[in-house]
């Protein structure tokens, strides 16, 4: 079965990432183990020259991890992007709720956020809400998608919805 997943979703300097901080305690006051993963359409690189990890990495290590008391971090090498439904079964079967940052086009459940500062209109619309599963919009300005919405500042009642509608609780 694994975790629950929901993508936070909406157009560049939204405030995806600023609302996903504020998303995330709220889950955890819930009593919730959460995760996140955030989504780079480029390639990315954690491995930094000259550390143990590096080393490893060129000497030809497919998977290396890193390992301590109280964190781990994995550098797997991979022949095609994971999709969400397998990173969650693969490294958060722990955890009841998965946070992805970004996968619009994914078939998961979304929550976008919209600032009408930095974009006149949001990802998602009234057409196009139910295909793209919104659960909810979050925005400084009222617009009706057919679905809840909430202000900036309402992550503990977003929070409320997700464990409602995805974990029954």
């Amino acid at each position: 079965m694994g975790p629950k997943i929901v993508c936070i979703v909406g157009k560049k300097k939204s405030g995806k990432t600023t609302f996903l901080e504020a998303l995330v305690p709220a889950l955890k006051e819930l009593g919730l183990r959460v995760g996140t993963v955030k989504h780079d359409a480029h390639s990315f690189d954690m491995d930094h020259e000259g550390k143990d990890s590096w080393r490893h990495r060129r000497a030809g290590a497919d998977s290396v991890a890193v390992s301590s008391p109280t964190q781990l971090a994995l550098i797997k090498s991979v022949d095609r992007e994971l999709g969400l439904p397998e990173l969650a079964l693969e490294f958060f079967a722990d955890r009841q709720v998965v946070l992805a940052e970004g996968y619009f086009r994914s078939d998961m459940p979304k929550v976008e956020v919209h600032r009408s500062e930095a974009h006149a209109e949001p990802l998602c619309n009234a057409e196009n809400a139910a295909e793209k599963k919104l659960l909810a919009l979050v925005s400084d300005t009222k617009q009706d998608l057919g679905v809840p919405f909430f202000g900036l500042d309402q992550a503990r009642e977003v929070a409320r919805l997700i464990a409602d509608r995805l974990l029954g609780i």
